[in-house]
């Protein structure tokens, strides 16, 4: 595949900062829709109580919880797991689900010094359609304009042909330095259709507008047993602003293999946004994680970057080790911690998926 030329060649009046960059705050979302973990509910505030109190030790957690019912639930777990300090703050908020990534606002620096100094920050409110698949997501359509309130954040909501821009979180990844990674699968199938008639040209404005983007990698598609359709937090993520980590399958006869295989491809013939290629590291995929029959998207790449620490998810399998080795030596200088994420999983979601920074 021949590399493409850089997406927007004009500079940047945007920026979203990489993961990796220091963060105010972590958001999440207190679990309360057991529908979405039907018969395996109980561990799952146990494994949000885990991923809180880790996350508590290194920045400020920004907890989001239905009402002071579900505050008292949600201190009383924390409580147990020695969880609970100062460094929680609680918002009362309702919500349908608890994927912050996706339904939160994108926090960016604006203005003419936003590369070169810190900018006041400000907030993309997307617009939040339950990933074109679900129908109860009203309560959760309203987060991300609650969190630019919380923050002070001036908010701003993109539009396409005078309508308002679908997209989550978890489908695009960024090096902050002005590119970002996607697929096709996620923002350009008919398939959970985000955005009727946008193409990767009108997509690529978007981004370079609202988000700084000036080279768009664009991956095929997403892992087996995705409810997504395709999110790229799952597949390959930035480490650093030259380097990327993807997930490649072992067995030839898995269904992950192929597709990966192309990503893979893909990405060896990408470039940054100064037209350099990328250093790519491949990351083993555990064994399939199946539940009632159902294959559920199990990756080491949902991982999630916070202030001196990395959460990993595991799942009890022999490849764990390899993949926490892999971002240990990655990040020397952050303590790289694994959580047992083969009930979460059941959600359809793991730790990057429930995270959304707040930079500093």
């Amino acid at each position: 595949m021949p590399r493409r030329n850089l997406t927007i060649a004009s500079p940047m009046r945007c920026r979203m900062p990489a993961e990796w960059e220091p963060h105010a705050a972590t958001w999440l979302a207190w679990p309360h829709n057991g529908e979405d973990w039907p018969g395996k509910f109980e561990p799952i505030p146990w494994v949000y109580a885990e991923i809180v109190r880790n996350l508590a030790r290194h920045e400020p957690v920004e907890l989001i919880v239905n009402d002071a019912a579900s505050e008292k639930r949600a201190r009383k777990v924390l409580q147990q797991a020695n969880a609970l300090n100062e460094n929680i703050r609680f918002h009362r908020w309702l919500t349908d689900r608890v994927w912050t990534r996706d339904t939160g606002c994108t926090f960016v620096r604006c203005g003419a010094g936003a590369i070169a100094r810190e900018q006041p920050m400000q907030a993309v409110t997307w617009r939040f359609n339950a990933w074109a698949k679900y129908s109860n997501y009203k309560r959760d359509e309203k987060i991300s304009a609650l969190m630019a309130k919380a923050t002070s954040a001036e908010a701003f909501q993109p539009h396409y042909k005078k309508r308002p821009v679908v997209l989550e979180g978890g489908s695009i990844d960024v090096n902050g330095k002005g590119s970002l990674l996607t697929t096709e699968e996620c923002l350009l199938s008919k398939v959970q259709q985000r955005n009727p008639g946008m193409k990767k040209a009108d997509y690529e404005r978007v981004l370079s507008k609202y988000l700084g983007i000036r080279n768009v990698v664009w991956l095929k598609s997403g892992i087996a047993g995705d409810d997504t359709h395709g999110h790229v937090d799952d597949l390959t993520r930035f480490v650093s602003p030259d380097t990327v980590v993807t997930v490649v399958e072992s067995d030839p006869r898995d269904p992950n293999y192929e597709l990966l295989r192309e990503n893979l491809r893909r990405l060896r013939a990408a470039i940054d946004q100064d037209g350099t290629p990328l250093s790519i590291i491949e990351l083993p995929m555990p064994s399939p994680v199946i539940f009632e029959g159902r294959r559920l998207p199990a990756s080491y790449a949902n991982f999630y970057l916070a202030n001196g620490l990395v959460l990993v998810p595991v799942f009890n399998d022999p490849n764990d080790r390899f993949a926490l080795d892999i971002l240990a030596d990655l990040y020397p200088d952050r303590d790289i911690v694994g959580i047992y994420c083969g009930d979460l999983v059941w959600g359809f979601g793991t730790i990057h998926c429930m995270t959304q920074q707040q930079p500093a």
